[in-house]
């Protein structure tokens, strides 16, 4: 299963039923789970690990040092769960010492072509990315989040679960979950009725997002009002808990 021009270092760990193309290389420290498939001319640097049944197509590069002028060589890694798929040109860093030292990809995630995830980055589960989307350092993206072509987002920024992003987005504050945001920068434009729709999300579930977009983007409130507001709301909809969360925690503040 690993074709004869490939290059395998001794110290890599292949699962079983593992397909590696010709021209790929892959570098100690990598940890390749069972049923995965690296296609010809892709590189994997470690440290490195990656679980089952991923695809990683040719001229993609993982695992390689971060783009980040503070690092000087630490043992950083790579995390990468299971049936991901990286297609042509995907460009994923490990982390650094200062922010962790892991970046960390979940499970069932499509990255399309040219996709770059810099370093100490955190993804969630079930992400797609269109072709070029872009993350700086420490950014975390949550379940279900569905990125535009082109869109970047900032450096330590938050994209919250069930997210949509609109083809070159530039988001340089966190989009909180259920929103759609497009612009540069990124402005909020309702909730992602078609994509909670698809995931199972009620009639009813919908309705009461939407009337939490309304307090939080409609009222006038300011932003504390409008979280207090939505919390007293959790008890009877316990959809809003993940939005009320989110809305908690400091950082670069949120898309207004």
């Amino acid at each position: 299963m690993i074709h004869p021009q490939a290059v395998v270092d001794p110290q890599a760990e292949i699962g079983a039923d593992v397909d590696i193309g010709p021209f790929s290389v892959i570098g100690p420290e990598v940890v390749i789970g069972a049923g995965t498939w690296i296609g010809p001319h892709a590189v994997i640097q470690g440290p490195t690990r990656i679980g089952r049944n991923n695809k990683v197509f040719q001229f993609a590069s993982l695992g390689e040092v971060p783009q980040d002028l503070k690092f000087g060589g630490e043992r950083t890694l790579l995390e990468i769960g299971d049936r991901n798929v990286f297609r042509e040109y995907c460009t994923v860093h490990r982390g650094t010492a200062g922010g962790g030292g892991v970046t960390r990809i979940g499970n069932d995630n499509l990255f399309m072509a040219y996709v770059h995830i810099a370093h100490d980055c955190r993804i969630a589960d079930h992400t797609v990315f269109a072709n070029c989307a872009s993350l700086a350092g420490h950014v975390e993206i949550g379940n279900h989040a569905v990125l535009g072509g082109f869109t970047g987002i900032h450096q330590f920024c938050r994209v919250g679960d069930h997210c949509m992003t609109g083809a070159a987005t530039v988001a340089v504050q966190d989009i909180p979950p259920y929103v759609l945001a497009a612009g540069n920068g990124a402005q909020p434009y309702g909730i992602n009725v078609t994509g909670l729709r698809r995931r199972g999300f009620s009639t009813e579930a919908i309705h009461t997002l939407k009337r939490a977009y309304k307090i939080l983007y409609k009222s006038g409130l300011r932003l504390e009002e409008a979280i207090t507001k939505i919390e007293e709301l959790v008890p009877e909809h316990p959809e809003l808990d993940v939005l009320a969360r989110f809305l908690r925690v400091e950082g670069r503040g949120i898309i207004r």
